[in-house]
């Protein structure tokens, strides 16, 4: 369900950077930089635009939070974890339709805009939600801290399940990153939509998990 959810970001962030004027509406670190690097040059539509994406995640992060901070569970998948993933995967599903109907936009365009934010919120919220898991070294919309973690665990020479793990999020980011810009070259109508298929995939599989869990012979705790 991580990996899904990574490549999801991976995704969004092909679309935006490609589509949507050079912006990363799912890794806040590389669109900081955009944003500093516009008001450098002068670009007011580029710093508008890195601007809107941070403030969007920044508003998706904070509302998920306030979701989440009311979890009491110690299930190993929170239902709350689905419940605000299902928030994100509404974001991305009006994001799709959108994007499926706007056709070519100008990078000033303000559908255009609309879409930055409506991806900047959901990725905001997945950011909360994945956080919320607790799980060591991994996010799913930026990989700085994944890969510190795996390059120290692969120094102890660990062959832990957590260092697959790690290992597997860097590729999948990467390999979401590389299917969104194959399907941007080749203008496919799927490119829009996957985001949304890889987080609703995941929402289902939490519903799916926590009616299984609530079978009392079942192990779901943490």
């Amino acid at each position: 369900m991580l990996l899904v959810l990574t490549c999801a970001a991976g995704l969004v962030d092909a679309i935006s950077y490609l589509e949507m004027g050079h912006v990363f509406t799912a890794m806040m670190t590389g669109n900081t930089v955009l944003l500093a690097l516009a008001i450098g040059q002068g670009e007011v539509m580029a710093a508008l635009r890195s601007t809107l994406a941070l403030v969007a995640f920044s508003v998706g992060a904070a509302g998920a939070a306030m979701v989440l901070r009311r979890d009491r569970a110690r299930d190993e998948w929170p239902r709350v974890v689905t419940a605000t993933l299902a928030l994100e995967a509404v974001a991305l599903g009006v994001f799709a339709v959108m994007w499926h109907v706007k056709g070519p936009a100008p990078r000033g365009d303000s559908v255009t805009l609309v879409l930055i934010a409506l991806s900047g919120v959901a990725m905001g919220i997945q950011a909360a939600a994945v956080r919320h898991l607790g799980v060591p070294g991994v996010a799913s919309t930026y990989i700085t801290g994944t890969l510190t973690s795996l390059m120290a665990e692969l120094v102890t020479a660990s062959a832990s399940r957590h260092l697959r793990l790690l290992a597997s999020v860097f590729l999948v980011y990467g390999g979401g990153a590389l299917i969104g810009a194959v399907l941007q070259a080749r203008s496919s109508a799927l490119l829009g939509w996957l985001p949304f298929v890889c987080v609703t995939a995941v929402v289902v599989n939490g519903l799916v998990l926590a009616r299984s869990c609530g079978n009392p012979r079942s192990e779901c705790r943490r």
